[in-house]
């Protein structure tokens, strides 16, 4: 196929189509096959769970407990997935993720129109799927939580903010349907996570102006119906959560969670300066191999309004994140656009042999890093029926870096970056199928399907609930079993047996549950022992499912009842 019939095939709807369509496949393995996890996604996923149960669309609760973090917005995403696909008590957690996938794929192709119009129809459909294939946008959108939507909204907002801005270089006037996207994705990041869309857009406006010494071209967005369009797609759930909360959720949001990540390293999540640009060659891969020239693109073609553009995009926000003290690995992610698309440029012209040596090296090394968590993984946690995703996983991860860095030194840059993604996109895949087969790290589905064996899950409606356990008090236990699981100690579990409820011990917690029990006059019967490593605390645990005894064989809790 000629130059000319690939234009043709990714002109106009064509390009970002197939960019969402690369990010379809690069995402739906993670979101099909992962276990639900711990502990944010299923902290999202209970916390919709009884959005639906309860009817209550506005405040947003984990268990009891308040969940005061981020605005509304994924929450009833996630609450229309499942109630199109699923049913809340099945607590099918691939239904919850559908918005994750669906904010991935929007990334994508925000990313392709944008670059259409930057750079043309090429340059803008290799950087929608550059962006839909790396490893971190791919991972998150199998995860049901907010940053993959973040992403995608971000995305649009800043895709429609570049057509608008290289208009108002051309001396031409932005087209409504541009305005409206740009204000649609501002107000959905709000909606999603706050200020941090909003923050990205904000410095790559300022930055830009700064630059460009002009602010002229930020008069033309339509303020005056933009703002109060965005106001109307928060404002009435800010309002309807002011008052069911008495101002709690801003307390809580703002001083409880924002604050804290800005002043220090909130939840034990630290990092240094500088900490993003060593992750960049492993999130990105598999185009770990243009990141050089993607770098080296945006310095020398720095007087090009688009790739300007891009820059303001990428640098400020990387910028803060990086200066801040609080950080997780896709924190950067709404930048990753702006960066997908100066790989997609560097493309289209020869690339140098500095770039092309360090893009080589840097892509064999984030390969032998993969390679490296997997065997870590497979050796420590895995099973015999891991050996096969692994071995796979290892062989796609170093074709995608070993053949890349090949042909991009023997300047076949185009077939550089095809090979890389198909292996990358493939390697990604039967990682997550590797993943799913390291079985100790499972917890949580080995006890739904040790609870469901016995006849002792509430679902079932054979054994009253809740489950109490102790212990192993993740979220994702709280999403496979319901909302009144009982994360307690050994008197609350050996409670539970004397209510003729089921309870999990964990084996540190063995000797008090015994005494208790014998307190109390009750014997359980032990069916199961599940063993596996809970990754959140970093412990090995040790956890046993308990049968109530039959109802005439509990004594009287109270020694007075018998008299």
């Amino acid at each position: 196929m000629n130059r000319i019939d690939l234009d043709r095939l990714v002109a106009g709807w064509r390009g970002p189509l197939l960019a969402m369509l690369l990010t379809l496949v690069a995402g739906l393995p993670s979101l099909l096959l992962l276990p639900p996890l711990d502990r944010d996604e299923s902290r999202f996923a209970q916390a919709t769970a009884q959005m639906l149960e309860s009817d209550d669309y506005v405040d947003i609760r984990f268990q009891d407990e308040p969940r005061w973090k981020k605005p509304v917005g994924i929450y009833w995403m996630q609450a229309a997935a499942v109630s199109l696909t699923s049913d809340v008590e099945d607590r099918e957690i691939a239904s919850y993720r559908l918005p994750s996938l669906l904010g991935a794929m929007l990334a994508a192709w925000a990313v392709a129109w944008a670059g259409a119009a930057l750079f043309g129809a090429r340059v803008g459909v290799l950087g929608g799927a550059i962006l839909g294939a790396t490893f971190l946008l791919s991972s998150e959108a199998g995860i049901a939580k907010t940053d993959a939507m973040l992403c995608g909204a971000t995305t649009l907002a800043m895709a429609a903010l570049a057509r608008i801005y290289m208009a108002a270089r051309a001396g031409e006037q932005p087209i409504r349907p541009h305005k409206l996207l740009f204000w649609l994705g501002l107000g959905l990041s709000i909606l999603i996570k706050g200020p941090i869309g909003l923050m990205v857009v904000a410095l790559t406006m300022a930055a830009l102006s700064i630059w460009d010494r002009d602010i002229r071209w930020l008069r033309r967005l339509g303020w005056g119906w933009g703002l109060p369009l965005v106001a109307l797609m928060v404002g009435p759930w800010a309002i309807a959560i002011t008052i069911a909360t008495d101002g709690g959720f801003w307390r809580e949001a703002i001083g409880g969670d924002l604050a804290p990540k800005l002043a220090g390293a909130h939840e034990s999540h630290s990092g240094f300066p500088g900490m993003y640009l060593l992750l960049a060659p492993l999130l990105f891969f598999p185009s770990t191999l243009l990141l050089p020239a993607a770098m080296a693109t945006g310095w020398t073609r720095r007087a090009e309004p688009a790739i300007r553009f891009l820059v303001c995009w990428l640098v400020p926000a990387w910028l803060v994140f990086e200066i801040t003290p609080t950080k997780l690995w896709h924190y950067t992610l709404p930048t990753f656009g702006a960066l997908a698309l100066l790989a997609a440029a560097a493309l289209a012209r020869p690339i140098g042999k500095i770039s092309r040596i360090t893009g080589a090296a840097l892509a064999v090394f984030a390969a032998l890093l993969i390679v490296a968590i997997t065997v870590y993984g497979l050796t420590v946690y895995g099973t015999s029926t891991a050996q096969t995703w692994a071995a796979i996983t290892v062989v796609a991860a170093l074709a995608a870096g070993a053949i890349g860095a090949f042909l991009l030194l023997n300047r076949a840059t185009g077939a550089a970056l095809i090979a890389s993604l198909a292996f990358g996109v493939l390697a990604h895949a039967t990682l997550a199928g590797t993943i799913r087969q390291l079985r100790p790290l499972s917890i949580a589905p080995q006890l739904e399907r040790a609870l469901e064996a016995a006849d002792l899950h509430p679902r079932q409606g054979r054994t009253p609930g809740p489950v109490a356990i102790t212990g192993f008090h993740e979220p994702s236990f709280v999403f496979l079993t319901g909302r009144d699981t009982q994360l307690t100690d050994a008197e609350g579990a050996a409670r539970a047996l004397s209510e003729g409820r089921p309870a999990i011990v964990e084996a540190r917690d063995a000797d008090a549950f015994r005494a208790a029990s014998a307190r109390l006059g009750v014997a359980g019967r032990a069916t199961t022992v599940v063993s596996g490593h809970n990754y959140s605390q970093g412990d090995d645990v040790s956890l046993t499912v308990y049968a109530p005894p039959p109802r005439a064989a509990v004594a009287p809790a109270d020694p007075e009842a018998e008299r």
